[in-house]
């Protein structure tokens, strides 16, 4: 499962934990997915919400005005994703299957985020003036007018290789991964991610560039 999913879409749910963190909150919602799709320049998903008046800065505002800040405690280990967190990502998987694509990207977490209708980030995104089905048509017409280098920052990074090269791709990305321990502390992370740390340490991950805004953020 989490071959499929891009390098941006995996960064995307790591920012998300990353910034519920930072606003001492002890799960990951809805609101911190949508906070997530918005942090990162180039992404699909950052490019339709950015033309729907859609920001980072907007996203958080509301999430510390609606949720607040909770107190500055210690969270140790990984931060539990609510069920309808966790439903955006089963929902990313069906959106990504429905539209034909072999991988899964920013663009179809975003459409299983308006998906879930009764989540933080729905209301966050009426607050601000934007409804769900607007989301939604504006991510399927830049989908459908999309050209292949509008797509080329999402897929380029991805990790998933057609079936018949499964066997290949296993042995390739095992030399890579880091070892997992018999019983992982963090399931639900390792089941959607990878451990880009690790990775980095080994160094198997691409230089970054063009990204000290986000590397500051």
């Amino acid at each position: 499962m989490a071959k499929r999913f891009t390098e941006n879409a995996q960064k995307i749910i790591l920012i998300a934990q990353e910034e519920a963190k930072r606003l001492n909150h002890d799960y990951v919602g809805t609101e911190h997915i949508l906070l997530g799709l918005t942090s990162l320049d180039g992404t699909v998903s950052n490019k339709i919400l950015s033309s729907l008046g859609i920001t980072f800065r907007k996203v958080r505002l509301e999430i510390e005005k609606m949720v607040g800040v909770g107190d500055a405690v210690m969270l140790l280990g990984e931060i539990p994703f609510t069920p309808r967190a966790k439903k955006v990502l089963e929902f990313a998987v069906e959106e990504s299957q429905s539209l034909g694509t072999e991988h899964i990207g920013t663009e179809h977490i975003l459409l299983g985020l308006v998906r879930e209708e009764e989540g933080m980030a729905g209301t966050i995104l009426q607050n601000l003036n934007v409804t769900l089905n607007a989301v939604r048509e504006s991510t399927l017409n830049f989908l459908e007018g999309a050209q292949p280098a509008d797509l080329k920052e999402e897929i380029s990074h991805s990790h998933f290789e057609p079936e018949e090269d499964d066997e290949e791709e296993e042995e390739d990305f095992s030399a890579v991964a880091p070892e997992k321990p018999a019983k992982s502390k963090t399931p639900t992370l390792d089941e959607y991610t990878r451990d880009l740390t690790a990775l980095a340490e080994k160094g198997a991950l691409d230089p970054v560039i063009g990204r000290e805004n986000e590397i500051e953020r």
